[in-house]
């Protein structure tokens, strides 16, 4: 932004806060709470959280922080500083005023939380081991300790209710031993090391320890509802909690991936999957509520389920997330910032406080997580690293601090003091975890896998989400069931049977071929799964569901194609019509979709024998993009099945055209995409014969039994890839599988 730009927007703000401040107020005299200035509080806050934010981020400090500021510019600790009566108009102590902003905060609060648990990945958390689980529990142990320490020894001016501190010490120890999760990740993001080992263990070790902060603070929560301290409601809290997450981890992960799949494959409105969604955080909220626990730890645990569904895509996801972050968080930050007055830091006393809060989380945390790293085996770099990256609670610690104050278990004051902590961790957190990682050294075994990772990130096979496969009760249409398993198997990709009933059989008869293609394909996924390297196997079950459709129709396919699918595998009885053309039912479902296809058509010993047969996979290769994502898929294919790859690059005939540096490197980057996967790959190169022959010969050669051929459709009313592909369709006596994207 230049500077001419950010003085308008300055200009704009100010014009809007002068003109509109005293005619609000005005108006808001006698007649009470005020719509008008309901929506200029809400403007006002979203105006000047969005160019802080901006602001921020150009700093290189999270966005989040701007939002905060904005907040405690707005407030009274500058604006009502400098113009009193203009801040006051703007933002006035009526309750009922108050209340429209403040409904607006809670639910903000658990929109945030379900945005955090989304960002929860367990998978990363599984993978980072031993050093993340030492980190977060000695991560949250000191500081929680130090925490609960102070706050028994602050004075009774600052409390909010001297005779229950043992629920703002609990509180107090909570607000300074959790990470902020976001804060972490973009840092670490940012850096490129969200894929090294110690970034790994900084980011899980943050969601470990925000996982258990929130259930930590709804323990207290409860705590802050009783005048004294009871054991049996505090084990009742306690059990409450547990039984909830034991039973959302296991009942509620299926209940809520099968809401989801419902919602996205049935419902037809705009944004339908985002209203169910925030259904299901509110339900959790609820029912969080009623077994004595605080909502945020409901919404929180929706937010992992819902980021660990299968159907959730990345349009989906991008669309509450737009939803969250230009809404809800500049509104309950900038809310957060109104709240706290660092006016009270003039006071030499409370300053003391404040600077103490600050040193003690700083030291504790850091001092956790170094002692954290040291038990769980990492170097002294990375552990100064991890104790550098624990010490930033950004946006977690002001809404722990929020719910604090709502309750009544911190004072004004306190809440203040807290915040100002948490600005100065998080805004000291960056330069110095930037400093850290920079110094850690490349080990040879964690740059052969960023290697292989950043060429899968380029990749077209982990791209794919999710899976359309429409066949029929043919050995084709089972040999094509396998193909769908080994590539959904990949990474568990969910996947939807389409039975094309092309023999007219009674419904239930097709239900049941349905369900046997469904069998086979989770079979082969399986197959798929085990195949994997163990720090990469995802353990979980692809999800597969079943449809029936009597004829081949366009229309079905495409109805079905709007439920969001990446890939559709067909395999039909009858492939081919004459020699070298599809059959019209393969052009007919094909018509209806537009995203890659996958068309099979089993030969020799797959059409016998579909399911138990061997594969040995053959796949030409000519530098374009469509060839590498065949490449791709025959890899995936080969990997599951513990086969090598043949690639074969057909040079043209003509010695004057062909470039032995183009086909060295057309083979050499197949042969890194294949080792990436541990598949062994054999090569060759022809010359002698036109392409389809060439294929032909080779395997033949080679023994192979299944061709993984990229192409591209052509236009025209007839499904057509092209002269090669139609000459293969004609001759071969292999099994032939078309990548079409």
């Amino acid at each position: 932004m230049t500077r001419t730009r950010a003085s308008r927007w300055w200009l704009t703000l100010a014009v809007l806060l002068l003109t509109a401040g005293p005619a609000l107020a005005a108006e808001q005299a006698p007649k009470g709470p005020s719509e008008a200035l309901f929506v200029a509080q809400i403007a006002v806050l979203m105006l000047v959280g969005r160019l802080l934010g901006e602001a921020m981020l150009r700093l290189g400090q999270p966005a989040v922080m701007g939002q905060l500021i904005a907040g405690l510019i707005l407030g009274p600790s500058l604006f009502g500083l400098l113009l009193p009566d203009l801040q006051h108009a703007l933002f006035p102590d009526s309750p009922e005023q108050r209340a429209m902003l403040s409904a607006i905060s809670q639910f903000g609060i658990l929109v945030l939380l379900l945005l955090t648990g989304m960002e929860t990945d367990l998978q990363l958390v599984r993978q980072a081991g031993r050093a993340a689980i030492f980190s977060s529990i000695t991560g949250i142990l000191v500081p929680f300790a130090l925490g609960v320490v102070l706050g028994a020894y602050l004075p009774d001016q600052v409390l909010p209710d001297p005779s229950k501190r043992l629920v703002t010490s609990l509180f107090i120890g909570t607000a300074l031993s959790i990470a902020s999760v976001q804060v972490v990740g973009i840092v670490v993001r940012e850096m490129n090391f969200m894929r090294r080992t110690v970034g790994q263990v900084i980011v899980a070790s943050a969601i470990i320890g925000d996982s258990i902060g929130w259930i930590i603070v709804s323990v207290i929560f409860s705590l802050a509802l009783q005048s004294t301290v009871h054991a049996w409601p505090l084990a009742e809290s306690v059990i409450g909690a547990l039984v909830f997450l034991a039973l959302s981890l296991t009942v509620g992960r299926r209940a809520v991936f099968f809401i989801i799949r419902w919602a996205n494959d049935n419902l037809v409105s705009d944004f339908a999957v985002i209203t169910v969604i925030l259904l299901i955080m509110c339900a959790m909220s609820l029912i969080t509520s009623a077994v004595g626990v605080h909502a945020v730890l409901g919404a929180f645990v929706a937010g992992v389920l819902i980021g660990e569904s299968p159907i959730l895509t990345r349009h989906i996801d991008e669309q509450l997330r737009g939803l969250i972050t230009a809404f809800f968080a500049p509104v309950f930050f900038g809310l957060a910032g109104l709240s706290a007055d660092l006016s009270i830091l003039a006071n030499g006393r409370l300053a003391a406080i404040t600077g103490l809060i600050v040193v003690i989380a700083s030291l504790g945390k850091f001092g956790g997580g170094f002692l954290g790293g040291v038990l769980g085996g990492l170097s002294g770099r990375e552990n100064l690293a991890l104790a550098s990256g624990m010490n930033a609670r950004g946006s977690t610690e002001i809404i722990i601090a929020s719910v604090g104050l709502s309750i009544g278990a911190l004072s004004h004051d306190l809440f203040t003091m807290i915040v100002a902590m948490a600005v100065i961790t998080t805004m000291a957190m960056p330069p110095t975890l930037r400093w850290a990682l920079s110094r850690i050294p490349l080990r040879k075994q964690e740059k052969e896998r960023l290697e292989r990772e950043e060429l899968e990130a380029k990749g077209f096979v982990p791209k794919l989400e999710r899976l359309l496969l429409a066949v029929d009760e043919s050995n084709n249409g089972r040999f094509a069931a396998r193909i769908a398993g080994l590539i959904a198997g990949s990474s568990g990709k969910p996947t939807t049977v389409m039975h094309i009933n092309t023999g007219k059989a009674a419904r239930e008869v097709a239900e049941e071929r349905a369900e046997e293609a469904s069998e086979t394909v989770q079979e082969f996924a399986r197959q798929a799964e085990h195949t994997q390297n163990p720090d990469e196997k995802a353990n979980h079950k692809v999800e597969v569901t079943t449809r029936v459709e009597r004829t081949p129709k366009a229309e079905a396919i495409a109805d079905e194609a709007e439920k969001g699918y990446d890939l559709m595998i067909i395999g039909l009885d009858k492939t081919v019509a004459r020699k070298n053309a599809f059959h019209a039912d393969v052009t007919k479902l094909t018509a209806g979709f537009e995203e890659p296809l996958g068309v099979v058509d089993a030969r020799g010993v797959h059409r016998k024998a579909p399911l138990p047969s061997e594969i040995n996979v053959l796949v030409p290769v000519n530098g374009t993009d469509v060839s590498r994502r065949g490449a791709e898929v025959a890899i995936t294919i080969a990997r599951a099945c513990k086969a090598p790859v043949i690639a074969l690059y057909v040079a043209p005939r003509d010695k004057e055209k062909r470039s032995p540096r183009n086909e060295e490197a057309v083979l050499k980057d197949i042969v890194e995409l294949a080792e990436t996967y541990d598949v062994p790959v054999r090569t060759a190169v022809r010359a002698d014969l036109v392409a389809d022959a060439a294929i032909l010969k080779e395997m033949a050669r080679r023994r192979a039994n299944l061709a993984v051929i990229g192409v591209s459709r052509r236009p025209g009313n007839e499904l057509f890839f092209g002269d090669t592909a139609a000459a293969l369709l004609q001759n071969s006596e292999c099994s032939l599988l078309f990548v079409a994207s």
